[in-house]
C-alpha cells in the first residue's frame, strides 16, 4: 500500500538522525520539499557519505541541527551559500567524516556490531575531532599494528528517490549497494518511487538481486521525478536551469526565502 509523500514526511518527526544520499544516487527531493514546509526542525542529517541539494536547502530552511557528513557539494553549482553561512554562524553543529569513515559507521549498524575497523585515516588529521574514533591494537596481530575502530551509524530513518516498488513493499535499487546499506543500518527507510509495478520485484530473477525487501521499508509514495531539480539515474537529467536560478537566488537570505516561496511553499511547484 502506497501513501502520499505528505504522509510519508509526516513520519519524520523533530530530533530525526536522517540518512540521505549524494545527488548521483537518488535524492527524494520532492519528499524534502514537503519536509520544509512542514517545518520539521533539530534534524541530524546523516550525508552518504556526502550531500548537496538536500541539505542545503534543509539547512537553509532551519531544519537542521546536525550535519554529519564528508562534504556537503553542489557541483558545478558552489559554492553552497547557505551550508557556509550556517557553518559560519554557528547555528548548526558540523560532524566532518571522510566517505569511507561514513561508509563503515553504517556497515558496523547494518551487521549489529558496535564498531568497524578501518586502516586509511590513521596519521590524518580528522582523529584529533573524532574523540569517539578510537586507535586499537589489531587483536590478531603479534607485532604493534593499530587500526581505526569506527562507532556504528544507526540511523532512525534512511529516505531516498528509487525507480520501481511493487505492491508487496519491496523496493528496486539496483546497483546502488549505498542504498540497501543505508536501509539496513536504519530503524526503518521511506522512499519516493517513480512508479509501482504488479508484480513481485523479488519474484523476477533479473530484478531481484537490486531489491531492498518489505520488512526493511516503512513507506512508499509514488512520486514521478520526485528526485527534480537533480538528476536521476533512471530518469530525468538535472534541470540546469533551474539550479542556476537557485545558485543566483540563493546567495542571499532574502533570496533564498524568495525561492522558498515560489518553489517550495507554492504548492503548484510540488
Amino acid at each position: 500500500m502506497t501513501i502520499s509523500v505528505q504522509e510519508l514526511v509526516n513520519l519524520i518527526p523533530y530530533g530525526t538522525k536522517l540518512a540521505i544520499p549524494a545527488d548521483y544516487a537518488g535524492v527524494a527531493m520532492e519528499a524534502t520539499r514537503a519536509l520544509i514546509r512542514k517545518g520539521v526542525r533539530n534534524l541530524h542529517i546523516v550525508g552518504v557519505p556526502t550531500s548537496g541539494l538536500q541539505s542545503e536547502l534543509l539547512i537553509g530552511a532551519g531544519c537542521v541541527s546536525i550535519f554529519e557528513s564528508s562534504a556537503l557539494t553542489l557541483g558545478e553549482y558552489n559554492p553552497a551559500y547557505r551550508f557556509s553561512d550556517a557553518v559560519k554562524n554557528k547555528s548548526i553543529d558540523l560532524v566532518d567524516a571522510t566517505c569511507p569513515a561514513i561508509h563503515a559507521g553504517l556497515q558496523a549498524s547494518q551487521k549489529g556490531i558496535p564498531y568497524m575497523p578501518l586502516r586509511g585515516i590513521l596519521g590524518s588529521d580528522l582523529l584529533k575531532h573524532h574523540p569517539n574514533w578510537k586507535i586499537i591494537q589489531n587483536p590478531f596481530s603479534q607485532g604493534d599494528d593499530p587500526i581505526v575502530a569506527i562507532p556504528a551509524i544507526q540511523p532512525d530513518i534512511s529516505l531516498f528517490h528509487a525507480p520501481l516498488g511493487d505492491k508487496q513493499g519491496n523496493v528496486w535499487v539496483g546497483r546502488r549497494r549505498e542504498l540497501v546499506t543505508m536501509a539496513q543500518a536504519s530503524k526503518t527507510t521511506l522512499v519516493t518511487v517513480e512508479n509501482i509495478v504488479d508484480t513481485n520485484l523479488l519474484d523476477d530473477e533479473k530484478t531481484a538481486a537490486g531489491v531492498i525487501p518489505s520488512l526493511y521499508i516503512g513507506g512508499v509514495s509514488v512520486c514521478p521525478k520526485g528526485s527534480w531539480p537533480l538528476d536521476f539515474w533512471q530518469g530525468d537529467t538535472e534541470d540546469t536551469e533551474h539550479l542556476n536560478l537557485y545558485k543566483q537566488k540563493s546567495r542571499t537570505k532574502e533570496g533564498f526565502q524568495d525561492y522558498l516561496n515560489e518553489f517550495v511553499f507554492s504548492r503548484e511547484h510540488s
